[in-house]
């Protein structure tokens, strides 16, 4: 039996160890975390809905409408008006036929090449995508392969040596750990060319980013014949919880038929449902959120700028510092700590070796006042 005391010595001795924190109340500017009310810098609630009265009181409503619990998968007895309402008005606002919904977008990104591809086939991704995505290549038994990140050119020539009988594109919207776009627009000319699926992954762009919020795919001005699978997850700038792929209805009913991430699990809650709803009509009644968002990222990124601090390119939420070492990206990330800041130290293998950083994330309650202070904090850790 191998002795797993062993691998956690060696994590810890290469600053790899990951450990957890409890933090009471809601999400916020300020939270707080094992005891400590401090300033977060790692959220993805973009956008501040998490806590939205309306959104609050809506799952309150749905849990006493619903109960707390669907029951049952979709397929049985678990698929409720809640939930049928939600992937209707979310195929609306993001322009496509159909939607369909997943309890986590690691699952909807399973279930898509599950379904859509098997052995015999080639599934292309970006080197730094999400580790959602890049397992669901390797668990759909076709023949995955990486090109390096966001390099058309070399995309290009792995399609045109393939002699595979389908192919599908993967890459996310807004990467992660970087927190740059996707050149999709190169990539779905690609797709067209080489007859393969284009997919995309929005995690981090639906809600944010496009004039009304429909994501990154907006604000590129693309549309469905351009990316055939769109992804999107619920948890994020919606803040609350699941996932959603859109598409064509072929698409949605051989989902629905085939995607064992769909069929073999519990629909979740209804009343998240009811919340998601009550937060897509924030996300399009209150456009003040985006934009106060743009204003704390630009903001962020002159003063860092000044400061000589090394950022990503990047114009999201996401604001990387890269750092580099692991044990410097820990000792910064304490220091802020002691001045009641949190940002946690990226380290590998979420991020490739020697790329250690400090994810710093934007959202719609943050104000000016809190970008200073941490300026002023990274400033004195002597970045």
């Amino acid at each position: 039996m191998k002795d797993l005391n062993i691998n956690l010595r060696e994590r810890k001795q290469a600053d790899l160890y990951r450990q957890r924190h409890v933090q009471d109340g809601m999400q916020g500017a300020h939270v707080i975390r094992d005891g400590k009310k401090c300033l977060a810098f790692c959220s993805n609630d973009y956008l501040g809905l998490s806590h939205h009265p309306d959104v609050i009181k809506a799952m309150q409503q749905g849990a006493e409408t619903y109960g707390v619990g669907s029951g049952a998968a979709h397929l049985i007895n678990g698929h409720s008006r809640a939930h049928h309402a939600l992937e209707e008005e979310l195929a609306e606002f993001v322009q496509r036929p159909r939607a369909l919904l997943f309890s986590t977008g690691y699952m909807a990104n399973l279930g898509v090449m599950s379904s859509l591809m098997q052995r015999g086939d080639a599934v292309f991704e970006d080197r730094l995508n999400h580790a959602s995505l890049i397992d669901a290549g390797l668990l759909s038994g076709a023949r995955l392969q990486r090109y390096q990140h966001n390099d058309v050119s070399d995309l290009e020539k792995k399609l045109t040596k393939s002699k595979s009988n389908d192919r599908l594109i993967a890459t996310d919207a807004v990467f992660s750990m970087d927190g740059d776009l996707a050149p999709v627009k190169k990539l779905a000319v690609l797709a067209n060319q080489h007859d393969a699926w284009m997919m995309v992954d929005d995690a981090h762009g639906f809600g944010v980013l496009g004039e009304n919020g429909r994501g990154t795919l907006e604000k590129l001005a693309l549309g469905a014949e351009d990316v055939p699978v769109l992804m999107a997850t619920l948890g994020k700038a919606l803040g609350t919880s699941g996932a959603f792929i859109a598409g064509s209805d072929d698409l949605i009913e051989t989902l629905i038929n085939k995607a064992r991430a769909y069929i073999y699990t519990t629909a979740s809650p209804p009343a998240v449902a009811e919340a998601c709803r009550e937060s897509l009509r924030r996300v399009q009644q209150e456009s003040w959120r985006r934009e106060k968002l743009k204003e704390l990222i630009a903001s962020f990124r002159a003063g860092a700028e000044q400061l000589g601090l090394q950022l990503m390119d990047s114009e999201t939420a996401i604001q990387p510092i890269m750092i580099g070492d692991n044990e410097r990206a820990i000792k910064i990330s304490d220091a802020l700590w002691k001045k009641d800041i949190v940002i946690p130290a990226i380290r590998p293998p979420t991020v490739p070796e020697g790329t250690a950083r400090l994810r710093v994330t934007f959202n719609a309650d943050h104000e000016r006042e809190h970008v200073e202070f941490l300026l002023d904090a990274l400033e004195q850790a002597a970045l």
